[in-house]
């Protein structure tokens, strides 16, 4: 049951967090183009792409009408905010990288609870793949 309220406080938390930035990406967007050329950014074409991202990885993952697509959102949003911590820590503005970590630790928690939450298992959630490597040693027994 704690894994199952892990899950989703996690879940939640983090499509909160990218939600936020998807509307400041919107409200803000001269602030942002500016704050990606800070970064050394200057694709000012990356901004639409970004709030197209920052809706719908989340969306995947709370809907899950796709378990490969909702993996597969999972995995973008770990790169994207690796990568965006390393920006920021790039050009020594370690402060901006603290949404990104905290982001990181939802995710991880999120990914890592999925399966008890969820009836149709990601085989990629540690839970799945610990299953997966019993059932085999059960069978080549």
């Amino acid at each position: 049951m704690a894994e199952n309220y892990s899950y989703w406080i996690s879940t939640t938390l983090l499509a909160l967090l990218y939600l936020t930035s998807a509307t400041m990406y919107i409200v803000k967007g001269d602030f942002v183009r500016k704050a990606q050329a800070d970064l050394g950014y200057s694709a000012s074409h990356l901004v639409p792409f970004m709030i197209m991202v920052k809706v719908l990885g989340p969306a995947a993952i709370l809907w899950r009408f796709n378990v490969a697509l909702s993996d597969l959102a999972y995995a973008g949003i770990f790169y994207h905010l690796i990568l965006s911590g390393l920006a920021h820590l790039g050009v020594r503005k370690p402060k901006g990288a603290i949404p990104a970590a905290a982001g990181l630790i939802l995710l991880v928690a999120s990914f890592a609870t999925q399966n008890s939450a969820r009836e149709i298992l990601s085989p990629y959630a540690p839970a799945a793949a610990k299953r997966q490597i019993t059932l085999n040693q059960w069978r080549s027994s």
